[in-house]
């Protein structure tokens, strides 16, 4: 299960920008993950609340927002959403395209203070 060590990587990395403002505790870090990222949310979820403890993040929820799979026909100027396993053929005018817009995201959107 490698979303252990992914969730190990995002809490050391919110810590240290939760630090770096000044901030001691985390109450909560949403992190972008695309449809192929190769990460199972629900796994994440899992192996962060496991991880976090002991650490400046042990009461922090995480939020996981999945990110879609879309690329972009140049042809025909269509993004459409090319699936799991991926599929990169264009909808519209039935052209391959190489350009992947999104869905390989794995990163950090925002972190939250524990306020008082």
């Amino acid at each position: 299960m490698h979303e252990l060590s992914i969730a190990t990587a995002i809490i050391e990395r919110a810590d240290e920008l939760a630090r770096a403002d000044g901030t001691d505790a985390v109450s909560k870090v949403t992190v972008r993950v695309g449809e192929l990222a190769g990460v199972v949310p629900d796994a994440l979820g899992f192996a962060f609340e496991v991880a976090r403890d002991g650490t400046a993040l042990a009461g922090a929820h995480l939020v996981v927002e999945q990110i879609p799979a879309q690329a972009w026909c140049g042809p025909c100027a269509e993004e459409f959403a090319v699936g799991v396993p991926p599929f990169f053929w264009c909808p519209r005018c039935d052209q391959p395209s190489s350009d992947l817009r999104s869905g390989r995201e794995l990163e950090i959107a925002g972190i939250e203070p524990l306020t008082a």
